[in-house]
């Protein structure tokens, strides 16, 4: 974990309540997909956590949902204005354990970080396919950047305006090794019902102090209790109990 500021290059709206927000700053924080970073808000006592969805030498791109009054403040900040983050948070995906046929599922935001563990599972050589879920057309976002990847990507709306109609696990391809999941703990939930290989799942959860101090994200694992900002954001499918 690093504490650094970290400076506007960008913000762009890729939905009505969906934004991406690319920054400038120290990335040598970041060493795994599915990593967060914590972001301090003007005149909000909390951070707020936001995953990473990609970095390079120079810089990260985040994508995160307005849902409050602090992401709201996020999305109508300036161009070149300073944030004041903690990098490199918590345990993300690991590359190694993940197979050359990686199935990729996420739902809603969940799909953000699941576009830089594509991008490393690439260089590592893997041929990833993804599966994108979605309430409607309108809410899908970052469809082209996983196609122009060159992986397998299946969309998915509950109410079936855009790809299939359903839910991610009504679009599975017939072969993978490993499953990495991330989005709303309902459908990871039914993830974890519905498919036997084995896997690992990004948990979303609220959060204090987002380094494993304040103890607020805890949850129960067959391991014992274990704090989602910490020893998380991502599980083994083993160790949880659903």
């Amino acid at each position: 974990m690093k504490q650094g500021l970290y400076t506007i290059r960008r913000i762009k709206a890729l939905t009505e309540e969906i934004f991406e927000l690319r920054l400038s700053g120290d990335t040598t924080p970041v060493t795994a997909p599915g990593q967060f970073v914590n972001i301090r808000v003007d005149g909000c006592f909390l951070r707020r956590p936001i995953s990473v969805c990609d970095w390079n030498g120079d810089g990260l791109t985040l994508v995160f949902k307005t849902v409050g009054e602090g992401t709201k403040k996020l999305a109508a900040m300036p161009q070149g204005a300073a944030l004041d983050l903690l990098c490199g948070l918590g345990n993300g995906f690991d590359i190694s354990r993940c197979g050359q046929k990686t199935l990729l599922l996420g739902g809603g935001l969940g799909a953000a970080p699941l576009y830089g563990l594509a991008r490393a599972l690439l260089r590592a050589g893997a041929k990833p396919a993804a599966v994108l879920g979605f309430n409607r057309k309108e809410d899908v976002f970052y469809e082209r950047e996983f196609r122009a990847l060159g992986i397998e990507t299946r969309i998915v709306t509950v109410d079936g305006s855009a790809g299939k109609k359903g839910f991610v696990t009504d679009a599975l391809p017939d072969a993978y090794d490993v499953f990495c999941a991330c989005g709303p703990a309902a459908m990871l939930q039914a993830v974890y019902a519905a498919l036997e290989a084995p896997g690992f799942f990004s948990l979303e959860e609220r959060m204090g102090c987002g380094f494993g101090a304040c103890m607020g994200c805890s949850c129960q694992t067959k391991r014992g209790s274990k704090r989602v900002c910490r020893e998380g954001p991502v599980f083994e499918k083993e160790e949880l109990l659903w």
